[in-house]
């Protein structure tokens, strides 16, 4: 018992420790603020572009969906970060990271927002171009409000996905909290930082989890 809390829960390592995983913690916190709303953003032009009547803009939309999900981030991540320079595009870390996970999640909130958008009742599309409003307020005021909390329980979990696949920058060297964990392990020879690393993610995930719960229940609970 002694040796396990001398190798995983050494208070003194996570002392000396402690700086490099708030940094990395700022690090994956800053990512995060970036990725997640991109990915929304983009998520959003994908799910209107699929509403549309034009065969080859849907065509276009279906296949960056299907490429893009279909496509592993890591190995996305690592042909942004390291296929690019050659192509004289140099992003840096956080740029190819961005880029990447601009790519990934934007297909999954695609799919979310269409589903959403398809839930939608067609007669209050009719009903409220019948009172004058264009095809764009149609969709931004009656539309996508309804949308939206029709899949809030989907549009959480995909974001704690997101935030948990921030992870992964790890393998370009951008110096988010696994990475700062791993760096943090090397130089102490001990897993410490690398569980502190985890109970950081789990607090830090744990309120989205238990907002994601209610949601589900209270989903279910209505029908």
């Amino acid at each position: 018992m002694e040796a396990l809390i001398r190798g995983f829960f050494n208070f003194d390592i996570l002392a000396q420790a402690w700086p490099i995983l708030l940094a990395g913690f700022w690090m994956t916190l800053l990512l995060t603020l970036a990725v997640v709303p991109l990915g929304f953003a983009g998520g959003l032009a994908v799910a209107l572009a699929s509403t549309t009547k034009n065969f080859f803009v849907r065509a276009v939309v279906v296949g960056y969906v299907d490429l893009f999900r279909a496509f592993p981030a890591l190995v996305l991540l690592m042909l942004v970060a390291y296929g690019l320079p050659f192509l004289d595009i140099r992003l840096g870390a956080f740029g190819s990271v961005a880029l990447a996970f601009f790519l990934n999640t934007s297909s999954y909130y695609g799919e979310i927002l269409r589903a959403g958008i398809e839930s939608v009742p067609r007669g209050q599309l009719e009903a409220a171009r019948s009172t004058g409003l264009s095809a764009l307020q149609t969709m931004a005021w009656v539309v996508l409000p309804q949308a939206v909390r029709n899949v809030v329980p989907d549009l959480i979990s995909n974001t704690l996905e997101v935030i948990k696949l921030t992870s992964i920058a790890s393998v370009v060297a951008l110096p988010e909290l696994l990475h700062a964990a791993r760096e943090a392990q090397a130089l102490t020879y001990n897993a410490t930082p690398i569980i502190a690393a985890g109970i950081i993610y789990l607090v830090c995930l744990w309120p989205l989890v238990r907002l994601l719960s209610r949601f589900e229940h209270r989903q279910i609970a209505l029908h």
